[in-house]
């Protein structure tokens, strides 16, 4: 029985739901697709059957955050053979990797450092015995501006001799669905769909003219550890330099370095900083299960992304606090994004024509590579319909932010699911925020940065 070997590899006498369906899928050599929520423990719908399997478990992974977040639980689960196989080894380190794979079982990387050549040539070359794409959902949502790679996973599945494929992701429109399916799992595939609802997050959007005092009084009445996020890079460190002073906080975004990051990880998800201030590339996979609140500082650019984040909230199902902190005007950073994309489209159609003798950036180079693939013309159609899907996702989280009517039951019927009674569900149900903080810090407290000096200074 599985449970068996679910104990014997993790501990855990049952399944959560949809965990044994999928597992009991892959190891029958099905593709299959899970769309599970977010907390429901997707990893191990391909740790367990990578015990079970001979050879490989390669899971593709959209950012170095999540690659290393997955490691380091593997290796708090005491499984040493897992690596995340980035830019953050040397050169030598991943020559290293590829001619040792046999010594490892859980090989994590980007869709970009699987296509190059070498790496996918020495992957061809040992037995795969799983092929997993994580956040599957990029396929659809990054696959033509920003991560072109994302659509060549076919490709990559063909040289690797057509393994087991199992694409996993929290959420998914039936527009977003047919996409993996058409782009990773061709032919016939199991789906495996479960509601991405969390009952114990309480839904709360914030209007107000001044973002910052209003963070502080939410900020100063929730008790336990929460993320606040942030849109840019500027942002975070605007946040965090604000309530730096008051509470055991850090800042989290992808220009620290890879060491910074994983002691933040570190000391968030072991308590010592109880706040962290992030651009969505935090949290993807981190194992903390006792997030008692998720701030939105500025607002998602889709139901999608805003749904990913709010659910690395109370993943011990314990109550749970999801709030939206709304400006008028917000939504400007999102066009402002936009308007750059396509910008950057139109003068890369220009320099196609003609050649400057300008270096390409390495972006530049990517969306040329694709246009030539298949055709300038169909590509700009691609591209031209991908942002007015963008522009569309913001119209659908402005309209979640001005509803009068259940957020819960609007954010499950834009994921085509029935609505769920649940009381009270959201500040439009009567939910209000009326806790005392238990224990609010006061006075300068060490930063992130302080910690690490101190750990240095212990260990010399």
């Amino acid at each position: 029985m599985l449970e068996n070997d679910l104990m014997r590899y993790f501990g855990f006498a049952t399944f959560r739901p949809g965990q044994k369906e999928v597992i009991d899928s892959v190891l029958h050599q099905q593709n299959t697709l899970a769309i599970m929520p977010t907390g429901n423990g997707k990893s191990l719908c391909y740790q367990l059957p990578g015990y079970l399997l001979e050879g490989l478990v390669v899971i593709v992974s959209p950012l170095v955050s999540l690659m290393e977040d997955q490691v380091f639980g593997l290796q708090k689960q005491g499984e040493k053979r897992g690596i995340a196989f980035n830019s953050q080894l040397t050169g030598t380190d991943r020559q290293y990797v590829l001619h040792h794979l046999h010594a490892y079982k859980f090989l994590f990387l980007s869709p970009e450092m699987l296509l190059q050549e070498a790496v996918l040539n020495r992957l061809s070359q040992v037995p795969i015995a799983l092929f997993v794409v994580d956040e599957a959902h990029c396929v659809s949502q990054w696959g033509i501006d920003f991560r072109p790679e994302y659509l060549d996973l076919a490709y990559a599945r063909q040289q690797l001799h057509h393994p087991t494929t199992l694409a996993l992701t929290a959420t998914a429109t039936k527009e977003v669905e047919a996409d993996i399916r058409r782009y990773l799992l061709p032919g016939e595939a199991a789906v495996f769909r479960y509601s991405m609802n969390r009952s114990n997050i309480g839904l709360i959007v914030e209007k107000t003219t001044d973002k910052m005092a209003t963070l502080r009084s939410y900020v100063a009445r929730l008790n336990g550890a929460g993320i606040i996020y942030c849109a840019t890079r500027h942002q975070v460190e605007e946040v965090y330099q604000s309530l730096k002073s008051s509470y055991a906080i850090g800042f989290y975004h992808g220009g620290l370095a890879s060491d910074q990051r994983k002691m933040l990880q570190q000391q968030f998800s072991q308590n010592q900083l109880t706040l962290l201030v992030a651009t969505n590339a935090f949290g993807m996979g981190i194992n903390k299960s006792d997030i008692r609140f998720v701030i939105h500082y500025d607002l998602p650019d889709s139901l999608e992304n805003y749904s990913q984040e709010i659910g690395r909230a109370g993943r011990d199902g314990l109550a749970s606090q999801a709030i939206l902190l709304y400006q008028t005007h917000d939504e400007q950073i999102h066009y402002f994004f936009q308007r750059e994309t396509q910008e950057q489209i139109n003068q890369l159609i220009e320099r196609s024509e003609v050649d400057q003798g300008v270096p390409w950036t390495p972006l530049q180079e990517k969306w040329l590579q694709k246009s030539r693939k298949i055709g300038v013309d169909q590509w700009q159609q691609t591209v031209e319909q991908n942002e007015q899907n963008k522009r569309a996702k913001l119209r659908e989280m402005l309209r979640y932010i001005n509803l009068t009517t259940c957020r819960r039951t609007f954010l499950l019927q834009y994921f085509g699911e029935n609505s769920q009674t649940i009381d009270p569900c959201c500040d439009n149900d009567g939910l209000v925020i009326d806790q005392e903080k238990e224990s609010h810090v006061s006075g300068q407290q060490d930063t992130w940065q302080t910690l690490l000096l101190k750990m240095f200074k212990d260990v010399n």
